[in-house]
């Protein structure tokens, strides 16, 4: 058996951990020497001593975090990837918007657009949309668009994995079979990964909202459409084929109305955004989208409020089947309902806590989120900076490295 040669095994022991603060510090974004060390498992002196090359070359850089502050206020020093490191781009597209991030390695959102689009728009004029203002974006940002090392994009649909094809034509039905990954990767010039908007907002708010430090999360987006996030043990549970979550059509009603999908008495057809504004075209014709719905019941117009209550308690029906099935530790609601506050969570805890399993009701939380409009866009980037593997960049930082 050759000798083992000891310079070759401390030389790939260093590559390794050089590597390991690395995608700590992408996973974590800022932080302080100590945390570094905990998280990795190495000792402050090994953590000492690569820190002190990556900031010499460049890699990483050492700030003041006013937010961490020690003694009588003197502020932390936290380290973080450099912001030449590479950065990550998020599309987010809706029934009636269009929103693009770009954020670096530290987790810093560098730049954020937001457009509004007709309805009924086609794949076509929502994908060069977005890659115009993704290039806009990049500019404010000062990318280049090279330094892009993944772009995620949401739709507000079942997409099926690992196609990336659009499942179903409910809420966008001009971008139904299209191959939207490979249309937008071609466009921006870098890897793109589609994925259903509920469960970015799901990444979002577990890794920087209210869902922050809880292993079983559930995230409820209630908007045009209703969707659900699962996350557990900070990552996404997506199911054999990616469209786990589709709560909009849990039946609430078996004698109900036929839904687009085929089923009847489908969530949406009751809780929906097209179910809620139809509600209203006799007292309220002119209200044509869902946030005039809000800002009426926060006028305490009472036609808008029982609408929002209503589906609230009809919501709250469907939770109580994922709280049965799934136990989660905590609900995020979130979406232009979840403006309504306590209007629409209200009666959705009322309604889950009637028809859940006594124990899982007792255990869970039902909140706000807090990251509002923003969160399947801010999702986009935790998945680039989460899930690096599906864009092929899981070791682009740690490999372009000298060692």
């Amino acid at each position: 058996m050759p000798a083992v040669s000891t310079h070759g095994a401390l030389h790939q022991l260093r590559t390794a951990n050089r590597r390991h603060v690395i995608e700590t510090l992408r996973t974590n974004g800022s932080m302080t020497r100590s945390a570094l060390a905990r998280s990795t498992g190495l000792s402050r002196t090994t953590i000492s001593t690569l820190l002190g090359e990556l900031i010499e070359q460049g890699i990483v850089t050492e700030a003041s975090d006013d937010a961490a502050r020690r003694g009588a206020g003197r502020p932390a020093t936290v380290v973080r990837l450099d912001h030449s490191a590479g950065a990550a781009v998020s599309i987010d597209v809706g029934a009636r918007h269009l929103a693009v991030a770009v954020g670096d390695l530290a987790h810093q959102v560098l730049a954020e657009r937001w457009v509004p689009l007709p309805a009924g728009h086609v794949a076509p004029d929502g994908i060069d949309n977005a890659a115009e203002l993704v290039r806009e974006a990049l500019d404010e940002a000062g990318v280049e668009k090279g330094s892009v090392i993944g772009a995620a994009m949401g739709l507000p649909a079942p997409i099926s994995q690992p196609t990336g094809l659009v499942a179903s034509a409910n809420i966008l039905p001009g971008w139904a079979g299209v191959r939207v990954a490979e249309e937008m990767s071609e466009r921006l010039g870098a890897p793109v990964f589609v994925e259903n908007d509920s469960n970015l907002g799901a990444l979002a708010e577990s890794a920087w909202g209210a869902g922050a430090g809880v292993d079983q999360l559930a995230y409820i987006k209630a908007a045009t459409g209703i969707g659900a996030g699962l996350v557990q043990d900070g990552k996404l549970f997506r199911g054999t084929t990616g469209t786990s979550g589709e709560i909009g059509h849990t039946t609430v009603a078996e004698d109900g109305p036929i839904c687009r999908c085929g089923n009847r008495g489908c969530l949406e057809l009751y809780a929906g955004g097209v179910a809620l504004l139809d509600a209203l075209h006799q007292s309220h014709p002119d209200v044509e989208t869902l946030e005039q719905v809000v800002e009426l019941a926060h006028e305490n117009h009472p036609a808008c409020t029982r609408v929002l209550a209503d589906a609230g308690r009809h919501i709250g029906v469907a939770i109580a089947n994922l709280i049965n099935l799934f136990n989660p530790r905590r609900i995020v609601v979130g979406g232009e309902l979840a403006g309504a506050g306590e209007t629409v969570l209200g009666p959705m805890r009322v309604a889950a806590e009637r028809s859940a399993v006594q124990a899982a009701v007792e255990a869970v939380e039902i909140v706000p989120g807090v990251l509002g409009q923003r969160a399947e866009v801010l999702g986009g980037l935790a998945l680039v900076l989460f899930e690096p593997w599906r864009f092929g960049t899981d070791e682009l930082v740690a490999s372009a490295i000298p060692v």
